[in-house]
């Protein structure tokens, strides 16, 4: 993905939901892209797919699977690509089945799209194989129920077999573990690893959980109000942020072998409008770290994505010059660094 904008109409005017948008993940590697709602997690990895209504939605910059260019894509060929080299798994699992298709059926379905030489057997055939990799019990039988008699985490493990179904280079999970029983989601995201180190698949898993991040990613992409903010090696960013609204993430993160009188340290005020977002750099709002920029820089200008001080491989979009010495020094001893250092 290069300069990636996404614009939509309102009454009110045109609305930037992602804006200059750049990133890259190969085959076998797992990018985490994490931050608040509305931040245009979804709508990004949506256009790659794209299912944005090119009669409204205002798509440039280039979106590039496997070296084919995706922005501007005619409907026809999108549908090749679709399912096949790229595939999304949906955070709402039972919103993005049909309810009245047996599982087995609509997981046919989307292998006789990219197979019509395969007969209806041979899609029975690969359906009922690949529910019994993703862990469903009787995989010959569960494949005639419906997906009201599937439970959240076998819903969310047939989304999975169906995205994989068709052995895509890419594979979008989007939100994969929200929603689920709290045993659940350490199984789908082992379920997913496993998976990827069989099919080889590159990975974007989308989510707000900086655990889930720190279990799955090998490189990954921070978005505040429709843009990168910080973008580096899972592990790096993780230990070493260096973008005060990364800091508060991590902030956020409860401590379960803290004192129970502990208290989380959110982030203070809320996401601004994508409709009038404020001159400069957008965070800078509930930033607590703008006062140690000299002058009113942070109000006035957009800081741009350039390489911190751990090198260029991990980029910040912040004028905090010495970002890392701050965070070692004030905002680390707040927020339980033995908590990151072991789930890494």
């Amino acid at each position: 993905m290069e300069d990636l904008t996404v614009r939509f109409p309102t009454e009110d005017g045109f609305i930037t939901a992602v804006h200059g948008l750049s990133y890259t993940v190969e085959l076998g590697k797992t990018l985490g892209i994490v931050g608040e709602s509305g931040s245009g997690k979804s709508v990004s990895s949506m256009a790659v797919l794209g299912l944005h209504d090119n009669k409204t939605a205002r798509i440039t910059g280039s979106i590039r699977v496997g070296g084919t260019e995706v922005v501007g894509l005619s409907e026809n060929r999108m549908r090749k690509l679709r399912g096949n080299q790229v595939a999304m798994i949906f955070q709402d699992a039972l919103a993005a089945l049909h309810p009245f298709y047996k599982i087995g059926g609509q997981l046919a379905e989307a292998y006789l799209v990219h197979h019509p030489s395969a007969s209806k057997r041979d899609a029975r055939r690969k359906a009922i194989e690949m529910l019994d990799r993703v862990g469903i019990p009787q995989p010959d039988r569960r494949v005639d129920d419906f997906p009201h008699q599937f439970s959240g985490g076998m819903r969310q493990r047939a989304m999975i077999a169906m995205g994989l179904i068709n052995d895509p280079s890419l594979l979008i999970a989007d939100e994969p573990t929200t929603a689920l029983d709290v045993t659940v989601p350490a199984q789908i995201l082992d379920l997913l690893q496993d998976l990827q180190r069989e099919f080889n698949s590159a990975v974007i898993i989308i989510t707000h959980d900086l655990g889930v991040i720190a279990e799955m990613a090998d490189d990954v992409l921070v978005m505040y109000a429709g843009r990168a903010v910080e973008y580096g090696l899972g592990k790096e960013l993780l230990t070493h942020p260096e973008m005060p609204y990364t800091w508060g993430l991590l902030s956020s993160v409860p401590d379960v072998t803290a004192s129970t009188d502990s208290r989380l340290i959110p982030i203070p005020g809320n996401p601004p409008s994508l409709l009038s977002l404020p001159a400069g750099c957008s965070f800078h709002p509930r930033c607590v770290h703008s006062d140690k920029v000299p002058g009113d820089l942070c109000a006035t200008t957009m800081p741009e994505l350039s390489p911190g001080t751990r090198g260029p491989s991990h980029l910040k979009r912040c004028h905090l010059a010495n970002a890392d010495a701050v965070y070692q020094a004030e905002v680390l001893p707040e927020i339980a660094p033995d908590l990151v250092e072991e789930t890494l």
